[in-house]
């Protein structure tokens, strides 16, 4: 605080962490446990990575790693390249942060804004790719004398959260916390801290997108920003952060991607909170937890982000729709109303399978239509594949009919016979925009959460008078 008598804070550096705990007083049920959110969008740069970027420097400073005036660099979600540019500001540093092409284009706009030089790279790549968001970092880094902040293996990082997050939460339950939820790669410090002070009494959360590594999932890509651990099936060697510490989690929650969006719009328009998505998956996962609790139990849940960073995303209905994750359009028939039931969804090909198991798998999903989507080989994926990782369509029906005639071949590479990638709609876009969508394509995948349940055809989408013969 300032020395005079005004009440006030020397920086913005100072008003970093100190953040209230908020109760859900609507969403949760009546007659469970207390749920209280841990308010970490009220820092300066509207997350809980603030407290890490500000203990990283200050350690990289004592450590003589970051020199004054120096070229801080970071590879990340957006958030810690949030916290990373207010610090720099106050500290007189320059600042790059490398961003994956994922990020929401409000984090891009920010990070200008407070002056740093932005790097935007593919974020769906092998870790070993040059083009990986953390080797791009690395290079940056080396080729312009820059000090990696490198907060996946930092141990500043969790120490940030040992030391203020998990103190505070002690302090403002007055140890009456039962139980610690939080996404996976903000919580173990303050996991640690509060396991440590209640002798082992808290039990702490990890909340996490259903397909990332940490719960178990296979890997594939989810929407949800800033938590799990997504796992491209071309990385040689899966290495998770030195900065989790997955001793101190007792359970690990999967939530999908479709409830993790939900509970995000409850909390804005139940509780008045506009938050990222990474909090509506914690606040789903605490709401699970709650459903077998008592009165007695006392839960904190970290909500990590504002909403604000997210306008354009999760809080935008037509880029839900387009996604699948809204099914009903007022006024307007949609995608679904208009193409009638879709077969059972296909689990997807992998781009390398040959025609002879490319076929064997098709004859084990018989509804699932003909058309298939292909992508990259994901050993033990059982669901429809993401759209994101989508490269191509196989027409099974015909690819049967060439095996028969002899042109194609059991041994054959199904490649050959794989068409280019198709445009997407969602499942509860209108009928109309859907038909915008295809454009010059005669077919579209048709999406249900992100991932591909089905293909549409034009025909589908027109009005009934408009259809010509055979459609």
């Amino acid at each position: 605080m300032a020395s005079d008598d005004v009440e006030a804070f020397d920086s913005v550096l100072d008003a970093i962490g100190g953040t209230p705990l908020i109760r859900l007083a609507r969403i949760a049920p009546p007659a469970g446990p207390r749920i209280y959110v841990k308010a970490e969008f009220l820092n300066p740069g509207g997350s809980v990575k603030d407290r890490a970027a500000l203990s990283m420097v200050l350690d990289a400073e004592r450590s003589g790693a970051l020199p004054p005036g120096g070229l801080i660099v970071e590879g990340t979600s957006g958030n810690t390249g949030i916290g990373l540019a207010i610090v720099a500001a106050q500290r007189g540093y320059r600042l790059t942060v490398v961003l994956p092409d994922k990020s929401s284009r409000e984090k891009t706009a920010i990070l200008r804004a407070y002056g740093a030089d932005v790097v935007v790279t593919p974020g769906a790549v092998p870790r070993e790719d040059p083009a990986h968001v953390s080797q791009v970092a690395r290079r940056l880094a080396e080729e312009n004398g820059g000090w990696l902040a490198d907060q996946y293996d930092n141990p500043a990082n969790p120490a940030a959260h040992e030391t203020t997050t998990g103190p505070e939460i002690w302090r403002q339950t007055r140890g009456r916390i039962t139980h610690f939820v939080a996404g996976i790669g903000t919580g173990s410090g303050a996991g640690a801290h509060l396991k440590r002070v209640s002798g082992g009494r808290v039990r702490v959360i990890g909340a996490d997108p259903e397909t990332s590594v940490y719960s178990g999932g296979d890997g594939s890509p989810y929407v949800v920003e800033s938590i799990g651990h997504y796992l491209h099936p071309d990385t040689v060697e899966d290495t998770w952060p030195r900065s989790y510490h997955r001793d101190v989690v007792d359970h690990v929650e999967p939530v999908g991607d479709r409830e993790s969006l939900l509970t995000t719009r409850r909390l804005a328009r139940e509780e008045g909170l506009l938050l990222g998505a990474s909090a509506g998956t914690a606040a789903a996962a605490a709401l699970r937890l709650a459903a077998g609790l008592g009165p007695a139990d006392l839960i904190v849940v970290v909500v990590p982000d504002s909403g604000r960073s997210y306008l354009s995303k999760y809080y935008d209905d037509d880029w839900l729709r387009h996604l699948g994750f809204l099914t009903e359009h007022a006024g307007e028939q949609t995608v679904a109303e208009a193409a009638g039931p879709f077969p059972a969804a296909a689990p997807g090909l992998a781009a390398t399978a040959s025609v002879g198991s490319a076929l064997a798998v098709a004859d084990r999903h018989p509804g699932a239509g003909p058309l298939w989507p292909v992508g990259p080989d994901r050993p033990g994926a059982t669901g429809p594949p993401s759209v994101a990782e989508v490269t191509g369509a196989l027409d099974v029906t015909e690819l049967r009919l060439l095996t028969a005639a002899g042109v194609a071949r059991p041994a054959d590479p199904i490649a050959e016979y794989v068409t280019g990638p198709l445009p997407a709609v969602g499942i509860g876009e209108s009928r109309r925009a859907a038909a915008d969508r295809l454009g010059a394509h005669e077919t579209a995948w048709v999406l249900v959460d992100g991932r591909v349940a089905g293909s549409v055809h034009k025909g589908q989408l027109e009005p009934a008078g408009e259809r010509t013969a055979g459609t």
